[in-house]
């Protein structure tokens, strides 16, 4: 550079003034220029081909998307930054130099927040793979469309600033009108912010049977402000997030082990040897249901018309129908038992003793 300088200052035709430069400085300018655009250009060709084979033999996809990103940059685009840097060696108007900045500033932000957008794209991405089938992906793509919208805005108040505009009237206007509209929209926003906390926390996922309250059904759709509910009757039942999460919830499509309780009563005049007898007689028949773990049999208690047995079992499954079928086996079985060790299963009855007095 100095001995550009030099040659420059010895050369005559080199210091003739034009547009208020010498005839070396615009030389000077334009082999910035030209070596900027060369440089970028073998960047471009050479170095983003040369990260792109590197990065397809990673497993992960942002090094691609990072890539992809430089790749995406025009032309027209490193034309304008050697330009810009060829004008720190000449002297120019001042609007000049300032509206190159605000090019290159609106020039840099894009595509940066481009690139970030496209990261937030991949992480929605994502997240609806790895929680599929557990809600609705609406919510993870609203999500991911709001961080894009914050990004954007985020990016025009960073320009405007830099152009010289007092944005602190702008962000405080905003946050006026952002409390007005979250005032006015807060049963909104708070479903919204609900069926955030149903998506990330999971206290249920589709396909569960719940009880909320007075209602009960299978969960159909998790919405943006609703949760939709098939009853057992068939109807739907429509309720909003926040009151979901308010409220107590009982999730039985969690379940993996039923525990039941039932009980059986025989008349009083069963023998006793009959009576010791019914304990063996229930555990066989538990034991041979599929998937099921008997827990006691006892002579409970004495009721107003039978020996009262409680039978406590466990189920091995949530399933509502399974547990169903077992237990009517389990009754079909005691039938078939009771009736061929001749034990007479009670029902109400009442007995009334008169006694004849002599007059």
């Amino acid at each position: 550079m100095e001995n550009i300088k030099n040659f420059i200052e010895n050369n005559t035709f080199l210091r003739v003034e034009f547009l208020g430069n010498s005839v070396g400085d615009w030389l000077i300018a334009v082999l910035i220029f030209l070596a900027a655009l060369i440089v970028l250009r073998l960047f471009k060709s050479g170095a983003v081909a040369k990260l792109r084979k590197i990065s397809q033999k990673t497993k992960t996809e942002i090094d691609d998307m990072a890539i992809d990103a430089l790749d995406s940059i025009h032309w027209p685009f490193y034309i304008f930054i050697s330009f810009y840097f060829s004008l720190f060696f000449i002297t120019t108007p001042l609007f000049v130099k300032e509206w190159s900045f605000y090019i290159f500033l609106i020039a840099m932000v894009y595509y940066i927040v481009r690139f970030l957008a496209t990261l937030t794209d991949y992480g929605v991405k994502m997240a609806i793979e790895k929680r599929s089938g557990e809600g609705d992906p609406g919510i993870i793509k609203f999500l991911g469309i709001t961080v894009k919208i914050v990004l954007w805005v985020i990016a025009a108040v960073l320009i405007l600033d830099n152009m010289g505009y007092q944005i602190t009237s702008l962000v405080a206007g905003l946050g006026i009108g952002g409390i007005a509209v979250a005032l006015a929209l807060q049963n909104i926003l708070g479903d919204l912010f609900s069926s955030f906390a149903i998506y990330f926390d999971k206290p249920f996922k589709i396909g569960d049977f719940i009880i909320v309250g007075e209602h009960m059904g299978t969960v159909k759709r998790v919405g943006i402000k609703t949760t939709r509910i098939q009853a057992l009757q068939g109807e739907e039942i429509v309720i909003s997030n926040n009151e979901l999460t308010s409220a107590r919830v009982q999730n039985f499509g969690v379940m993996r082990e039923r525990r039941i309780v039932f009980t059986v009563g025989v008349a009083y005049n069963t023998s006793r040897e009959k009576l010791e007898k019914i304990p063996s007689l229930i555990k066989e028949i538990v034991a041979g249901q599929k998937d099921t773990r008997l827990d006691r049999v006892h002579l409970k208690n004495f009721g107003d018309f039978s020996l009262v047995f409680e039978i406590v079992y466990y189920v091995n499954s949530g399933d509502y129908n399974f547990y169903m079928d077992t237990q009517q086996s389990i009754n079909f079985g005691i039938l078939n038992k009771f009736s061929e060790e001749k034990i007479e299963i009670a029902f109400p009855t009442q007995t009334l003793y008169l006694k004849k007095e002599k007059i």
